[in-house]
């Protein structure tokens, strides 16, 4: 006799995250009860500081809770203060094998570093680094990355390598990054570092790939951890524009109801009811949103002009094709008619209102 399924309500299911020490980068903290925040790394020179400047600002707008910078020359890290000034979340610098290098970015400012302890140099060259930022209260990430070859044991035995260095100085301002391309291996790495110390996890796929296939195997690395309570921060590598990779960040988070906060937008697959472009337009659609990604709002696109209001009623603004037209709903009730070709924009002007109204009701109530 087949027992009968008990129905498990989702708040019985909600996965308990693993305790970490909590650090902190500027003003944002990471691992404890804070929440998992996504980060994101420029892809310009930094020594061209307006480039950089303004792939910081659209990150800043995706909604991006930190970033790191290469500082692989002196000039780079001499250009990090003047960065810094001019943007509003913490700033990281990458340094690998040169001492100096950390020297100079901590003296401008920087709020985290990412290097391994045992490749820039002697152990005193550790210990001027881990003096000030001792001082400072300055986290360091220690990375280790793997390709392909080496065994998710070997990546643990790496990262308590470097961990023993800094511990050595009795320096725990830390956190532990495991990536590698494989997340098969990435995964196992991580749950095998969980049992062997509490400092907070910095989650990702490393050289995950094009969109595409990087979001996908970045979806299945990180959100498998992050469904296990395991991971503290991530970032999502994509050989894209870094804007993409915040994009998936949060929508991995989102999809674990692990961050509330920013935009939602869904679309329907299509089937042979529709009378319009559905895909055509939910990619239209989707692009135009893009300034909208930390917005509090949930927009959606829906091929059927029948079922679609009623599907997506959810929906703080939709629309939903018929033939020729295109019908505007919000929260399921439609409030507009328009032509196929009108469709894009008159969404967007509801978008922009609701937003704007959103943000009137924030400045009346600004205790809320």
């Amino acid at each position: 006799m087949l027992t009968p399924l008990r129905h498990v309500h989702y708040s019985e299911a909600v996965m308990q995250r693993r305790k970490t020490r909590q650090i902190q980068l500027g003003t944002v903290k990471i691992g404890g009860d804070a929440p998992i925040t996504v980060q994101s790394m420029t892809k310009t020179d930094t020594r061209n500081v307006d480039a950089t400047l303004d792939q910081i600002w659209s990150l800043e707008a995706a909604g991006c809770d930190i970033v790191r910078l290469a500082v692989p020359v002196r000039e780079a890290a001499e250009k990090l203060g003047e960065i810094k000034k001019q943007i509003r979340i913490p700033l990281i610098a990458d340094i690998h094998f040169n001492y100096k290098l950390a020297l100079i970015a901590l003296q401008q400012g920087v709020d985290g570093l990412r290097l391994n302890p045992g490749n820039i140099g002697e152990r005193w060259c550790v210990e001027e680094v881990i003096k000030v930022a001792s001082e400072r209260k300055i986290p360091i990430r220690i990375g280790v990355k793997k390709y392909n070859g080496p065994t998710a044991a070997g990546m643990v035995e790496s990262a308590l390598r470097h961990i023993r260095i800094l511990e050595d100085f009795d320096y725990r301002e830390i956190k532990v990054s495991l990536k590698a391309s494989d997340p098969l291996m990435m995964i196992e790495a991580y749950r095998m570092l969980a049992d062997r110390v509490d400092y907070p996890f910095h989650l990702g796929v490393t050289e995950a790939g094009t969109p595409t296939v990087g979001t996908i195997k970045s979806a299945v690395g990180i959100g498998t951890l992050l469904a296990e309570g395991l991971g503290d921060t991530i970032r999502v590598s994509l050989s894209a524009d870094p804007v993409e990779e915040i994009r998936v960040g949060m929508e991995i988070l989102k999809s674990l109801g692990l961050r509330k906060e920013g935009l939602t937008f869904v679309a329907c697959p299509s089937c042979g009811r529709a009378d319009i472009d559905l895909v055509g337009l939910a990619k239209e659609v989707e692009q135009r949103m893009i300034p909208f990604n930390n917005k509090n709002i949930h927009v959606a696109v829906m091929g059927c002009a029948v079922n679609g209001p009623g599907e997506a009623r959810a929906a703080d603004i939709g629309v939903a094709g018929g033939k020729g037209i295109g019908l505007i709903f919000k929260k399921g009730e439609v409030i507009r008619k328009v032509p196929e070709a009108r469709i894009v924009e008159a969404l967007m002007e509801e978008v922009e209102r609701l937003v704007a109204e959103k943000e009137a009701e924030k400045v009346a109530s600004p205790d809320d």
